[in-house]
């Protein structure tokens, strides 16, 4: 798309110079949330990018505030297993995401998701399942219905001229 790209998470830890797991285990996830919040404040008035931003971030109004005011949201999707397993591989955050709770990873996983789940229903333009796709694919199907949603855009402003 030849536009600049954010994530969150690595702006976060490129600006504190820790993991997420170094960032939680010594400043805690209020620290870290706040960190986000500031990221995302600063983001949203960015025209034209793309922001990525962790799973708990929209859990915030301010945050959903700030990100919808001026975008779209893509919610990638994927089972919880899936999940896990990106997160074990997530070589990013120092060797996994720390946990949010003292529950194990599947139970705190889906647990999380329930609650979750209902905000990114309502915040999500558009939504695809990630399960067993690749990059590519999951890049593909976007454009696909970004492209489609441009065009039914077009049609609905001829019919209002």
């Amino acid at each position: 798309m030849k536009i600049p790209f954010y994530d969150t998470d690595e702006l976060i830890v490129k600006h504190t110079g820790r993991t997420i797991g170094e960032i939680v285990g010594e400043m805690g996830w209020q620290f870290f949330r706040e960190k986000e919040k500031a990221v995302i404040r600063t983001l949203s008035f960015s025209a034209d990018t793309v922001i990525a931003v962790g799973g708990g971030a929209v859990m915030q109004a301010e945050n959903r505030r700030a990100l919808k005011r001026k975008g779209l949201f893509l919610w990638l999707t994927a089972d919880v297993n899936t999940i896990l397993q990106r997160m074990r591989n997530d070589s990013r955050n120092g060797g996994g995401r720390p946990p949010l709770a003292g529950d194990c990873a599947e139970r705190e996983t889906s647990g999380i998701l329930k609650q979750r789940i209902p905000i990114y229903r309502r915040l999500a333009d558009f939504t695809i399942d990630t399960s067993e796709r690749d990059i590519e694919a999951v890049a593909q199907e976007f454009c696909h219905l970004l492209v489609r949603r441009v065009i039914q855009g077009d049609r609905k402003r001829l019919r209002v001229a």
